[in-house]
C-alpha cells in the first residue's frame, strides 16, 4: 500500500502516519484523557509541554476539556469516544481509519458526536477512510461512500447520487427508500412477481432493462378506500403488517403491494393513522404518483 508515495510495508509503524478509532476506542486505561490524547504526539517525539498543550486544545475543540484528567473508567461512552478521536486527530495522521466509529453511543450521543466529527473531518488534510453500516453516518460524513453488498462493490459516488439513485434494492432500503426490482416495459416498470408500475422517469432506460423502481415513503398515500380521480396513476390494495414511530411521525408496512409478495413502506403522521383508523391486519389502498417513481438502471 502506497500513501503519500511512500510505500508503508517499508516504514516501521510508527512513522506510517495511521491513526485508528476502532469501535470501542480503544484508550488506555491507566492513563488520563490528556494523556491518552497527547501519546501519538510524544511517540512522534513531541516535547512533553507540547504534546499537552496540544492535546488539551484537542481535547477542548471535541468539547472533552473538561475530563482531561479523568482516566477512561470514569467517562461515559460518548465521552470517551470523543476522547479516542481527539487522540487520533492530535497526532496529526496523513491516513485516519475510523472503524464504526459511533456504533456504542446512543443515539442522542451519537447524533452530537456525529455533528461535533463531521465539523473537525471537514478541516482534516489528510485521508479518512470510514467504515460503518449506518447510512446515516455514511451519507453525512462522506464526501464519497463506496457500498458493498456481500463483498461485491456495487456503488460507489458522491453521498446525494447514493441517495437519489442507489443501485441495488439492498441500498434503497438502508436509506429508507422503497425499491421494487423489475424490467422496464413501455410507460413503466414490471417489477418481479408481476403487476406493472407507471413511471414517468425521462429518460428512462430502454426496453426490456433490468431496473430499480425508487420511491420515497412520503410519497405513498394510504386510503381506506379506492382513491378515485386520474391523479394516483398507480393503485394496490394491501395488508397493514405493522407500524413503527419515525421521529415524529410513522411508518407503515404494507404487504402485498406493489405485487404479491412485495412490501411497500409508507410515512404518515399520527392524526392520519388515527383518522384512517391504521392498526396492523387493516386492509388499506396504497397510492403512488408516476412522478413520484425514480427508475435506475440495474
Amino acid at each position: 500500500m502506497v500513501l503519500g508515495g511512500d510505500e508503508l510495508a517499508q516504514l516501521p509503524p510508527h512513522r506510517r502516519g495511521i491513526a485508528w478509532v476502532p469501535q470501542d476506542g480503544a484508550l488506555f486505561p491507566h492513563l488520563s484523557a490528556l494523556a491518552n490524547t497527547a501519546y501519538g504526539l510524544r511517540s512522534q517525539g513531541a516535547s512533553p509541554r507540547h504534546a499537552r498543550v496540544a492535546a488539551r486544545e484537542r481535547l477542548e475543540r471535541l468539547g472533552v476539556g473538561r475530563f482531561a484528567h479523568r482516566r477512561p473508567g470514569e467517562l461515559s461512552g460518548g465521552q470517551a469516544q470523543r476522547v479516542a478521536l481527539a487522540r487520533a486527530l492530535a497526532a496529526r495522521p496523513r491516513l485516519l481509519l475510523l472503524d464504526e466509529p459511533l456504533a456504542a453511543l446512543d443515539q442522542t450521543t451519537r447524533a452530537r458526536v456525529r455533528h461535533t466529527l463531521r465539523q473537525h473531518l471537514a478541516g482534516f488534510p489528510g485521508v479518512c477512510l470510514i467504515v460503518t453500516h449506518d447510512p446515516v453516518e455514511a451519507v453525512s460524513l462522506a464526501d464519497r461512500v463506496l457500498v458493498l453488498e456481500e463483498g461485491r462493490l456495487v456503488q460507489y459516488a458522491e453521498p446525494g447520487e447514493v441517495a437519489r439513485h442507489p443501485r441495488s434494492p439492498w441500498v434503497a432500503r438502508m436509506l429508507g427508500r422503497n425499491a421494487w426490482p423489475g424490467t422496464v416495459r413501455s410507460g413503466g416498470l414490471e417489477p418481479v412477481g408481476g403487476g406493472r408500475l407507471v413511471t414517468a422517469a425521462d429518460p428512462a432506460p430502454p426496453e426490456g432493462a433490468a431496473a430499480l423502481a425508487v420511491v420515497a415513503p412520503e410519497a405513498v398515500s394510504l386510503h381506506r378506500a379506492r382513491p378515485s380521480g386520474s391523479s394516483p396513476r398507480n393503485v394496490w390494495q394491501g395488508t397493514v403488517r405493522e407500524l413503527t414511530a419515525h421521529g415524529a411521525r410513522l411508518r407503515v408496512l404494507v404487504s402485498d403491494a406493489p405485487a404479491p409478495g412485495l412490501d411497500v413502506v409508507a410515512e404518515v403522521t399520527p392524526a392520519a393513522v388515527a383518522e384512517l383508523g391504521l392498526a396492523e391486519g387493516a386492509e388499506v389502498w396504497v397510492s403512488v404518483k408516476a412522478t413520484e417513481i425514480t427508475v435506475v438502471p440495474l
